[in-house]
């Protein structure tokens, strides 16, 4: 689980985890973190929220996400 500093702080800050799928498409999720979370609770929160979902399945390697701050 991320951890959680308070309501502004999370919906403030914001993470682009982009996930490349067996259909090779690259699929992208935003993920509300703090700025000091741990890449793979990022990478962990995505690739959980894109296995629940309708898509091709998501590659399960975290080398292969691409993780980014936005705001």
């Amino acid at each position: 689980m991320l951890p959680r500093s308070s309501n502004t702080d999370m919906e403030s800050r914001y993470w682009l985890v982009a996930l490349p799928a067996v259909d090779g498409r690259q699929y992208v999720y935003r993920v509300y973190a703090p700025e000091d979370a741990l890449l793979a609770d990022l990478f962990w929160e995505a690739w959980h929220c894109h296995d629940e979902s309708a898509f091709p399945r998501a590659w399960d390697l975290f080398d292969a996400a691409v993780i980014r701050l936005v705001a």
